[in-house]
């Protein structure tokens, strides 16, 4: 069987993995949601090796995700700093629903490392679910993945 090209594959997930499937690369956008945008919390945060870093920021920018920004704190060298784009938001919801995934069928022992809430409501925890046509959330099982035609 031949390999899919993302850049021709009419999947959304094979291409949207094309953009994020590396390792670490959500990882990083679920960084930048938590609002780290220097290459430095990212290293700090992740321990990513620092080649692996800088290509997956790279790509990250190329594609969309990422927006890169030049700053020089008082006595520095120029640096950039990383910010989501509207595409970087939109992936909100993958790691939204990888997290509430990983909570409901992967917990770990301790409290969880992060959680999703209301920007305007701190204590007011969200969640992600499919939403039909009049606003009812469905279950997981009240949805199916069809193939168009």
């Amino acid at each position: 069987m031949p390999a899919i090209d993302p850049l021709t594959s009419r999947c959304q997930v094979v291409r949207t993995l094309d953009v994020i499937g590396e390792k670490w690369s959500l990882l990083l956008v679920r960084d930048a949601l938590r609002g780290r945008t220097t290459y430095s919390e990212f290293r700090e945060s992740l321990g990513i090796p620092t080649d692996v870093l800088s290509t997956r920021l790279a790509k990250l920018v190329e594609r969309g995700v990422l927006e890169k920004r030049a700053y020089r704190a008082e006595g520095s060298r120029e640096r950039f700093s990383y910010h989501l784009t509207e595409a970087g938001q939109g992936l909100a919801l993958v790691v939204g629903a990888m997290a509430q995934w990983g909570e409901t069928y992967n917990p770990c022992d301790g409290a969880s490392s992060s959680r999703f809430v209301e920007a305007d409501d701190r204590d007011a925890a969200v969640g992600i679910s499919f939403i039909d046509g009049s606003g009812r959330a469905l279950t997981p099982t009240e949805v199916a993945l069809v193939l168009r035609r």
